[in-house]
């Protein structure tokens, strides 16, 4: 199957292709042990996900565009989290593939998900809690080549085994700076 029918199977659509700017993977790292090797499997070497979390922790990166599609594929090497920005659509599959592996997850997803059925429930068919990282302001997704500041929508990390409560918020700083609540 070649890479361009391969990326038919994360997304029908043309929003998927969003990258996550470094101020929000950054407080991922009050989180996230020095020693826990993080695969990141919708990432190249150029992701924001890799860069930052790679100055911290291993990290072990594969897309699909690399022939390492997520839904087939688990690197060989020890991990310890799944961490990474996925694809929006097709988000029931991508939660119980990620859940299934039984280990922690960060997963930076639309808040409007918390309104569909199987947010909850995809976390409660693998016995699992969910737990989220809100923050206080959108996030700026790069599209295109272009950073998008017209974002309809709130994004934050749905977790499993990672935050140390079930809710943390925190403010946001497009400075890239982490700012813990009052």
């Amino acid at each position: 199957m070649s890479v361009d029918s391969q990326a038919v199977l994360y997304s029908e659509g043309k929003n998927d292709e969003c990258y996550t700017p470094a101020y929000a993977v950054r407080p991922l790292l009050e989180f996230l042990p020095s020693d826990w090797v993080v695969w990141a499997p919708f990432d190249t070497e150029a992701s924001q996900f890799v860069q930052v979390l790679g100055e911290h922790n291993r990290v072990i990166c594969s897309h699909i565009a690399q022939g390492q599609d997520f839904y087939e594929y688990e690197p060989t090497e020890h991990w310890d989290a799944l961490i990474s920005n996925p694809p929006f659509t097709r988000k029931r599959q991508i939660f119980e593939r990620a859940l299934s592996f039984g280990k922690p997850i960060a997963l930076l997803m639309s808040m409007v998900w918390l309104n569909d059925k199987y947010s909850g429930w995809v976390f409660y068919e693998a016995g699992r809690q969910m737990q989220l990282l809100k923050f206080d302001k959108r996030i700026y997704y790069e599209v295109n080549g272009v950073t998008r500041t017209d974002i309809t929508f709130a994004s934050g990390y749905y977790c499993s085994d990672f935050l140390p409560r079930d809710i943390v918020l925190r403010k946001l700083r497009r400075d890239g700076q982490i700012k813990l609540p009052l």
